[in-house]
């Protein structure tokens, strides 16, 4: 499973929380990249819920990980 920041992307709009299956759909119906779906599909399937991209890609970077005062703009 390799992800990156473009991959990812495709699942900000996703129907957080979800299920691996849920994502899986969403992909396809949203017209993301097969190797959004691939990733997906790779995912241990336990019957976890997703809260977030975070909890499938742990690096996704957050709002906080860029270095800008936004009150200056």
């Amino acid at each position: 499973m390799f992800w990156t920041l473009e991959l990812a992307s495709h699942l900000e709009d996703a129907p957080w929380p979800a299920t691996k299956d849920e994502l899986i759909d969403y992909a396809i119906r949203s017209g993301a990249p097969l190797e959004v779906v691939e990733n997906l599909q790779e995912l241990d399937d336990e019957g976890e819920i997703y809260e977030g991209v975070e909890d499938i890609w742990p690096d996704y970077p957050t709002q906080d990980d860029f270095f800008f005062n936004e009150d200056e703009y």
